[in-house]
């Protein structure tokens, strides 16, 4: 099955680190960094199951967001409030 080849997840991974690029925001880079460690989990250890694999995307996807945003996060992880308008 093509999607258990090592080097369609780390082409998937520059095509989703190119869409981040593009549309920035972090919400694309957390699963290009997903699939860039499957692909590199794939070129280590051979891996058939395709539910397993999209299992292992998934939270190695989600685990890089919830890092990014710890990294990346505001302090205190507080909106802005506004308190008067400029135009006032």
């Amino acid at each position: 099955m093509l999607a258990s080849v090592w080097w369609v997840w780390l082409s998937a991974a520059l095509g989703l680190a190119t869409l981040e690029v593009i549309v920035p925001g972090y919400i694309f880079l957390g699963f290009a960094i997903g699939a860039a460690l499957v692909g590199l989990l794939l070129l280590i250890v051979p891996i058939a199951s395709m539910p397993l694999i999209l299992v292992i995307f998934a939270a190695l996807s989600l685990g890089a967001y919830l890092a990014m945003r710890r990294v990346f996060g505001r302090p205190g992880q507080t909106p802005k409030i506004w308190e008067r308008d400029i135009n006032d």
